[in-house]
């Protein structure tokens, strides 16, 4: 099973500005993420899942097309969001 419906609302209230606001970058990326951790952790135990894998590079992509997003309209938010999750860039 993915993130559940407890986790994304705790993800939304975290990163976004409420936790019923799933349209706030922040929020998206955020979940977005974990939704990436999540199929990370799988495709390392099933390695022949090809459409798992696929779903994970589009969901990659997603969240790489968000962050530009971020960054080209507030680069004060996209640094933030990077740190806060950890990611590379």
């Amino acid at each position: 099973m993915s993130v559940t419906a407890e986790v994304k609302q705790e993800i939304f209230a975290k990163f976004g500005k409420s936790k019923t606001d799933t349209g706030n970058s922040e929020g998206q990326i955020a979940m977005f993420s974990a939704r990436i951790a999540h199929l990370t952790d799988h495709l390392k135990k099933n390695k022949k899942d090809y459409n798992t894998q696929k779903s994970l590079i589009a969901m990659v992509g997603k969240r790489r097309a968000l962050l530009d997003y971020l960054k080209h309209r507030d680069i004060a938010r996209y640094r933030v969001i990077i740190q806060e999750l950890g990611l590379r860039r």
